[in-house]
Formats: C-alpha cells, sequence, structure tokens
C-alpha cells in the first residue's frame, strides 16, 4: 500500500470527514473510495442506441459494397504486410471476460 500526503484546504477537509463520517468510514477509507469512483468512471461502458447501431450496419455494408471484393493475392499482401502487435500487459484474460460480461449485461438492458 502506498502512502500520499495531500495539501486539502481546511473547507474540503471538513467536508470529507462529514462526508465519512456520515457514511460511517474512516476518512482514509471515503477518500479511497470517492478515487476509485472517479477512476472507474472513465471506463464506465455506455449502450449505444438501437438506432445508432442499425445506422452503423447500415453504413458498414454500404462500405462493404462499395469497396467490392480484393483478390486472394491482395489479401495475402495484406497479411503478409500487417504489424502483429501485442496486447497490453494490464489486458489479462479476466479483464476481457469482465468486459464482455459488462457489455453483454448493456445490451440486455
Amino acid at each position: 500500500m502506498s502512502r500520499l500526503t495531500l495539501r486539502l484546504p481546511e473547507t474540503l477537509h471538513q467536508k470529507l470527514v462529514h462526508l465519512a463520517e456520515s457514511e460511517g468510514v474512516s476518512l482514509n477509507q471515503y477518500i479511497v473510495y470517492a478515487l476509485t469512483r472517479q477512476i472507474t468512471s472513465a471506463y464506465t461502458v455506455l449502450t449505444v442506441p438501437e438506432a445508432e447501431v442499425s445506422q452503423q450496419k447500415q453504413n458498414f455494408n454500404t462500405l462493404l459494397r462499395e469497396l467490392g471484393q480484393a483478390s486472394s493475392t491482395e489479401v495475402a499482401d495484406t497479411l503478409r504486410d500487417r504489424v502483429i502487435v501485442q496486447p497490453e500487459s494490464e489486458l489479462t484474460p479476466e479483464i476481457v471476460a469482465r468486459l464482455q460480461q459488462r457489455i453483454q449485461n448493456a445490451t440486455k438492458a
């Protein structure tokens, strides 16, 4: 566990103390909770409206029709020239599974 010394305006400190007391937790626990909530909100999966999904599918299908088909030589050349990258080390199979589950749950709602 890491330590962090933080200077806060007195009014903010008192407000945090009050909020922590009202939740029945320590000030440290409350601050960790608040920071965790703020960070995870950046990773929230949002459901795309069905109309937008339909429009994206239509646009994709139109694009495919306009592009036509690639020859087997063009496909082979493209695959040969592609850059293969390794997934980020933080992106574990467990994280991928949780994200897939969250997406699946969001689409059911």
